[in-house]
């Protein structure tokens, strides 16, 4: 077998394709929840605690020099990315156990058996003759 129809028959399992869906699809979900983060639940807590932009909280610990050339930025020290970034994690990580909580489920419905029919009349006569000749 030639490297080439090796690479396609290993490329074209469904394990692989159905790992590349899921990281396209994560990556935008993971964009749309920093969305959320960013947008909808950081300026709610901030406006819970008092007006606070987590966006724009950190420690300054080196003034830049905007007259040098090129210009030295302001070293800081943002743990208000950090907090946002991991509330964009703990909002994913549910999201996920909600999912897999949600097809664990269903799984499991799957995976009841349904109770076997119960014997035909014909069935129960054959069943019936069979007794009565073991008796004979």
């Amino acid at each position: 077998m030639s490297f080439v129809s090796e690479f396609k028959e290993f490329a074209m399992k469904g394990n692989v394709v159905d790992l590349a869906v899921g990281v396209i699809i994560g990556a935008a979900f993971g964009k749309i929840v920093s969305a959320f983060v960013d947008g909808v639940v950081m300026p709610l807590l901030g406006l819970l605690i008092g007006g606070v932009d987590f966006s724009k909280m950190g420690i300054l610990l080196k003034a830049g020099d905007p007259a040098a050339v090129p210009p030295i930025p302001d070293l800081v020290l943002a743990y208000g990315a950090f907090i946002q970034t991991v509330f964009d994690f703990t909002i994913v990580a549910l999201a996920i156990f909600i999912a897999i909580k949600a097809m664990n489920k269903l799984k499991r419905k799957e995976e009841v058996a349904p109770a076997p029919a119960a014997p035909s009349n014909q069935e129960v006569l054959l069943g019936e003759i069979r007794d009565l000749l073991k008796q004979k």
